[in-house]
């Protein structure tokens, strides 16, 4: 069963015995709300239910089940309450006595509702029959709610599925009645909820860039990714490949997104302790030198000698997404060490890609970057919390970064440390802040030549909702679905085509045992052996909620080296035919990894039994 707050789906479905329900048995349309008597904001939701009832007719079936607030006394006593009737009729009158009689529930709107259902105090009484069977109707549908995922009340589920948009007339009616944008919208936010999602996607794209490739297409679509694209200031201009457009430009968004990863897991994340971060970042470690090392072995010299960073690089995503669709085979904790390990892994992937795969050096467009680092500097210190001076800045860091010979893509991860955090906001003050400027705006609704909330309200509330997160968790939440959903795709579909022929991998025989050697057995082999050493020596300590056999598996999967991999093997093989070779070992590499990991995983013993291991 999902934890709490975390399903989206109903829990128990409609019953018509034992449920509230207004509207046919066969209607189309099910709206299941849980609510509370007591909560002001199901009592405001009622008129809701009456309009949208009024527009669907017999489309729709109405279903009310309790959800008292909890702590509330009066709340849990009116469901309670309520419950003693075996009328329907009779129960919606008195549930619409109790949503609308007062402007708040009172005492006195019980004993109207007492009196209405012709009960005597003896009948309330907790010990008697009719009293309990109420208690565990209530309870019966409190157990259902937390199963359910409800937290607030009111919380609405549209055909078994929880809806979390806005109320306004339009929204809801277009959730009711499943328009089209309702439906992309849905499939939209189930297919990105689902853990594994980013990696599937990440697979279709390559498998599509590869298919094009080898179609009678494939002429046109790489010439495609080589069309030329830019900007002209009259003589003056700046054009660049669609190919670098992504790989220079695009991929900066992903850098982003990294520096912000990394920036949480050193402050507030599992990195932010060093008793913590000790084994995964040994593990890293280990996970880069040994693919490095192995590599050399393979080629101690030559024109592929620089392909050494290639082997280094986990992809996160195929990595994380396959131990999600393990589930429960593979404990919480082993997903967190091997995600901790892939934000170190990118790290050193970063200051590889610094160091040692840039160009030739500009010092005049290096010191203006210098400038622009230290203006996000300087906003940070002063505590600049908007976003938009922060793009700004990093936008002119990115033309200097790639005019000064560095990859462009690192004034992504530069950006990224400078994007300002703040302390936590006192949520307290601010729901109540909330609170009373909508109360305020509320008493303005009947009057003359007036629409809606004012415009200083509005900014009220966009300043209280900008309070909620820190400009570094905002931009995260956002910029990293469009990472992995839109960045990321497209570059496999630039970087992943690839001609499969014998021809390519002939005369490249030696770099393809190299990078294969280097994920397939250098990866897991060094993240082992560092492990080991690192709670050997007392550095670090192993969970006990996973074996070492597993830890095993989980480097397995750390020889997926695919999006960095890729990136790595652009800059290091200029030659396009020694490109291809790499990128067909780079996939055989990480599919090979990808089923001994799983394999691994699958077969070893479950979590409770790992503490023996």
């Amino acid at each position: 069963m999902s934890d709490v707050g975390t399903t989206h789906r109903l829990d128990r479905p409609v019953d018509p015995v034992r449920d509230h329900m207004l509207g046919p048995d066969k209607a189309p349309i099910t709206l299941v709300e849980y609510g509370s008597y007591a909560c002001p904001h199901c009592r405001a939701a009622n008129d809701r239910i009456a309009e949208v009832r009024d527009e669907l007719g017999e489309r729709l079936r109405y279903v009310f089940r309790h959800r008292p607030l909890t702590g509330s006394d009066i709340a849990r006593r009116a469901a309670d309450l309520i419950e003693h009737c075996d009328d329907p009729k009779k129960f919606w009158d008195i549930h619409i006595l109790l949503m609308t009689r007062s402007g708040t529930l009172t005492e006195d709107d019980l004993r109207v509702a007492a009196l209405e259902l012709g009960l005597t105090p003896q009948d309330l009484d907790a010990e008697a029959d009719g009293a309990k069977r109420a208690k565990a109707r209530v309870d019966a549908d409190i157990v259902s709610a937390r199963a359910s995922g409800v937290m607030i009340t009111p919380t609405f589920f549209m055909n078994s599925r929880r809806y979390d948009g806005p109320w306004d007339e339009s929204s809801f009616s277009d959730a009711l009645l499943n328009t089209l944008g309702h439906r992309v919208r849905t499939a939209a936010l189930d297919f990105a909820g689902w853990a594994p999602s980013a990696g599937i996607l990440l697979l279709l794209t390559t498998a599509l860039a590869v298919i094009l490739t080898n179609s009678a297409m494939g002429p046109e679509f790489t010439a495609f990714w080589q069309k030329y694209l830019g900007l002209s200031f009259g003589d003056a201009s700046f054009r660049m490949s669609l190919l670098h457009w992504v790989n220079d430009a695009l991929l900066t968004i992903f850098f982003l997104v990294v520096g912000l990863e990394i920036k949480r897991e050193f402050t507030v994340g599992h990195l932010a302790s060093l008793r913590a971060a000790a084994l995964p970042i040994a593990a890293a470690i280990g996970g880069m030198v040994a693919p490095a090392l192995l590599y050399f072995f393979v080629i101690p010299s030559g024109p592929w000698v620089h392909g050494w960073g290639v082997p280094m690089a986990t992809d996160t995503a195929f990595a994380i997404a396959l131990i999600a669709m393990m589930g429960r085979r593979v404990p919480v904790e082993l997903r967190i060490f091997l995600t901790a390990a892939a934000i170190v892994d990118d790290i050193g992937a970063i200051i590889v890609v610094a160091i040692f795969y840039s160009g030739a050096l500009n010092l005049l467009y290096l010191a203006a970057a210098a400038g622009f680092v230290a203006v996000l500097a300087l906003l940070n210190r002063s505590r600049v919390y908007s976003v938009a001076p922060y793009i700004l800045i990093g936008t002119g860091l990115w033309i200097c970064v790639f005019a000064g010979g560095l990859h462009a893509t690192l004034a992504g991860v530069v950006l990224a440390l400078f994007i300002p955090t703040r302390p936590p906001p006192n949520l307290k003050a601010l729901i109540v802040q909330a609170n009373t400027i909508m109360a305020a705006e509320t008493k303005h609704n009947e009057e003359v030549l007036r629409h809606g909330p004012s415009v200083p309200a509005l900014r009220a509330i966009d300043a209280i909702h900008d309070r909620l997160e820190s400009p570094a968790d905002r931009l995260l939440r956002h910029a990293g679905a469009r990472s992995s959903y839109i960045v990321l795709p497209i570059f496999a579909l630039a970087n992943a085509g690839v001609a499969l022929s014998m021809n390519v991998i002939h005369g490249h025989e030696q770099l393809m045992l190299a990078i294969v050697a280097g994920l397939v057995i250098g990866k897991p082999l060094g993240l082992v052996l560092a492990s080991v050493l690192a709670v050997w020596s007392g550095l670090a300590v192993k969970p006990a909620e996973y074996s070492w056999r597993q830890l095993g598996g989980a480097g397995a999967l750390a020889g997926i080296g695919f999006t960095m991999s890729l990136f790595i093997a652009g800059e290091a093989f200029p030659v396009p035919e020694d490109f291809a070779a790499a990128k067909i070992a780079v996939f055989a590499a990480s599919v090979l990894s990808a089923v001994i990991g799983v394999a691994v995983l699958w077969s070893a013993r479950p979590p409770a039994d790992a503490q023996e291991g």
